[in-house]
């Protein structure tokens, strides 16, 4: 029982990322095809972002008890691929707004919702967390270069039925599986709290800023490399594989992180480690247009991104059942909705005044995470 629930986990982490690995590098090159320009994408994306933000606050909050987790999952994949459907067939902005703010707020509560079952399943059987969430990673690596090269080969288009299949196959696995178990806490109903109550907990406020600040300095990263690689001469094919190198080095850092007994290290120190490779990684890729360069900076994702995830699993990991919900839901909609939307705005700005300069943005997320370097939790 317990195996079959670690497998579906593995599976769940697949599905979701794999639709990541279509939507983050490629959805702004298909908005970009459809004849929205650079600027007005910028909005779309940092909306999409604010949707992400609202979403996970509200239908996470809106859970009671560990058991509900399987139906919200359920209802939220089929809501997603309906929702899907809409990017064939819209072409302008305003379609294009809705569709991407609906898409986004019922999607972004998926994985923080498959986080919880995961580390709530790690306090009844020992296993490791990164063996599980790794298969995230392989599908992001997979999908986007995928998509990059049926897209590069076949046309935009293709980007769209990627996504598509993609969510039909998670209707696929969260429907045919349905009896996911976490042993016998899972029906009880866990404590009431706000999240007023949470950010009374300074420590959880610092972890809450660290996150944010992290994980939004992806922000130009996420909206805008894609378009800033092709502008520099790249092609959508170039483009998938340097997406996809970053990924490969955080299926590295998820593989080695438990086996190099990374637990020894405080989760002050990993935010530090984590915000190293932020700086370095933002401020090569905003002063080089070597490809070789580039591609080596994608490296640095692995501390980038990944550290700064395995070192907030690892502090929410620390509470009870309903505040590892509302955390996971504040660390999602905050480091990966709101922050991220606001950066995202500020380098379509950048974007549309400076156009001689556009690798300003990266240069500028850099200089967003410097902060965490004196303020982090213990």
């Amino acid at each position: 029982m317990y195996n079959s629930s670690i497998r579906w986990l593995a599976l769940g982490y697949f599905s979701y990322f794999f639709t990541n690995g279509v939507f983050f590098p490629f959805i702004p090159i298909w908005l970009n095809h459809l004849g929205i320009d650079v600027s007005k994408v910028g909005v779309l994306i940092s909306l999409g972002l604010i949707a992400r933000f609202v979403g996970s606050l509200v239908i996470m909050k809106m859970i009671d008890k560990i058991s509900q987790i399987m139906t919200f999952i359920r209802c939220l994949s089929v809501i997603t691929f309906v929702l899907s459907l809409g990017f064939m067939v819209g072409t302008e902005w305003f379609s294009m707004l809705l569709i991407i703010l609906s898409f986004n707020f019922f999607f972004s509560p998926m994985i923080p919702l498959t986080d919880i079952l995961t580390t709530h399943l790690q306090k009844s059987i020992p296993f490791e967390y990164g063996s599980v969430r790794v298969w995230g990673s392989v599908s992001f690596i997979l999908s986007a270069f995928l998509t990059g090269y049926l897209s590069d080969r076949f046309g935009y288009q293709t980007i769209i039925y990627i996504l598509l299949i993609s969510e039909a196959y998670t209707i696929f696995l969260v429907i045919m599986h349905p009896n996911f178990r976490l042993g016998h806490r899972v029906h009880r109903k866990v404590r009431d709290i706000s999240f007023s109550e949470l950010l009374k907990d300074r420590e959880i406020v610092k972890f809450l800023f660290c996150t944010t600040l992290l994980q939004s300095s992806h922000a130009a990263y996420y909206g805008f490399s894609s378009i800033y690689w092709r502008e520099i001469g790249y092609s959508i094919h170039h483009i998938g594989t340097l997406w996809s190198v970053s990924i490969l080095s955080e299926i590295v850092m998820l593989m080695i992180f438990e086996k190099i007994n990374f637990s020894f290290f405080k989760v002050r120190s990993i935010f530090l480690y984590s915000t190293i490779c932020t700086i370095a990684r933002w401020s090569v890729v905003a002063f080089s247009t070597s490809f070789l360069v580039i591609l080596f900076s994608q490296l640095l994702h692995s501390g980038t991104f990944t550290l700064c995830h395995l070192a907030s699993m690892k502090f929410i990991n620390r509470y009870s059942d309903k505040e590892m919900i509302l955390l996971n839901a504040l660390y999602s909609s905050l480091g990966l909705g709101i922050g991220l939307a606001i950066l995202a705005i500020i380098s379509g700005f950048i974007y549309q005044h400076f156009h001689d300069n556009h690798n300003l943005v990266f240069f500028l997320m850099s200089l967003v995470a410097s902060p965490v370097i004196f303020f982090r939790p213990k």
